[in-house]
């Protein structure tokens, strides 16, 4: 097979390199997150987050390399496996901290959640891209979409990890209104979900209900659910405009911010470079997010557009929820930072999602 020389000369550096900066500047926060607290022996986080950057650099080269018209053949397929995947971590997972997420193939860990993320994508930018506004008019008409969302949200629930299922729900309605979805038929899902919200608050876990409860008032609960959020503001508010400087941070350094190297690595960041360092990290994010919807409004199928723009919105919603988690505007929901968190499976589905990102860019050109 002839290779073509269009895709080096039309290849998306710029996204590989705004991409690279900022899992660089996550290696160093996550090495200063960890950095107080590493204990003898062991490989320290930080190296195994730089593996993991590595086998997603692989992974983000191998579905750059793989047409995109070949990976929307195999949607169905690949959501089927995901699935299923989600089913196996009922009896087989892992469980870690009273969550069962994990499975365990060949001494490490994978979380299927965070592959079905894009497992979703696919499946919906193929299906709106054969019914583009099919019958969206109707509510009989989203029947198929919540079907295709339903069983997945529940497994998930059922691990339980709400902040995934979020963003899947989150991703989906993207999707709804990126379609063309009527204002009418938003007004009474909007309805349903209000009407939904006690039975909604019943199945909640005892720990979700407080830290909703303590987003609202983080001093119903100081030592325990607010806990996070109490630390985490005075982490950000302790950086002020300059930061505090590489390793100086005193609320990461002291242990006092939990969950520093996922959850709340922002504020780690925040601490030790101020606002200006957050500015700039925001910026970054901003960049990829702008030059994702750039690639899909210059996309040239309606897959490709669908399957960009759902990648994007997975992004933009992933650094919105937990940026501001940190910053106490919303409910903690354990959302990690895209390549800023640590993290084997969120790490590679995100560059997993560069590389189909810079796929879609770069082949625009040959067809």
């Amino acid at each position: 097979m002839k290779f073509d020389r269009r895709l080096v000369s039309n290849f998306d550096w710029f996204l590989l390199l705004i991409t690279i900066i900022i899992a660089t500047i996550g290696i160093f926060n996550i090495y200063s997150a960890t950095f107080a607290g590493k204990e003898p022996g062991g490989m320290p986080i930080y190296l195994k987050q730089i593996c993991w950057i590595v086998v997603g650099i692989f992974v983000m080269f191998l579905s750059f390399c793989v047409d995109y018209r070949l990976l929307e053949r195999f949607a169905y397929p690949l959501f089927t496996v995901a699935v299923l995947l989600l089913i196996l971590v009922i009896p087989f997972g892992k469980s870690v901290s009273g969550s069962r997420r994990w499975l365990e193939l060949g001494g490490f860990s994978l979380q299927p959640s965070e592959f079905f993320k894009i497992a979703i994508i696919f499946i919906l930018s193929k299906y709106f891209s054969k019914y583009p506004n099919y019958n969206l008019g109707a509510i009989r008409g989203l029947l198929i979409p919540f079907l295709v969302l339903a069983l997945p949200v529940v497994l998930v629930l059922l691990q339980p990890d709400l902040g995934t299922a979020l963003i899947i729900i989150l991703i989906f309605l993207s999707l709804l209104l990126f379609n063309g979805i009527k204002m009418k038929n938003i007004l009474i899902m909007s309805s349903v979900f209000l009407a939904g919200l006690p039975l909604f608050w019943h199945y909640l876990k005892g720990y979700q209900k407080m830290r909703i409860l303590t987003f609202v008032n983080p001093d119903l609960d100081p030592l325990g659910s607010g806990y996070h959020i109490i630390q985490s503001k005075i982490a950000i508010g302790s950086g002020a405009f300059w930061g505090k400087g590489f390793l100086k941070g005193t609320q990461s350094q002291l242990l006092f911010l939990p969950e520093q190297h996922t959850d709340f690595v922002f504020s780690v960041f925040a601490e030790e470079w101020g606002f200006l360092g957050s500015l700039v990290v925001v910026s970054l994010y901003l960049l990829v997010v702008l030059w994702g919807f750039r690639i899909a409004s210059h996309s040239r199928e309606g897959f490709c557009t669908f399957l960009t723009f759902g990648i994007v919105s997975m992004f933009f919603w992933q650094i919105f929820i937990n940026i501001g988690m940190s910053l106490g505007i919303i409910p903690v929901v354990g959302v990690p930072l895209p390549l800023m968190s640590y993290g084997g499976s969120s790490t590679i589905s995100f560059l997993l999602g560069i590389g189909l990102l810079i796929n879609v860019s770069t082949r625009r050109f040959l067809f």
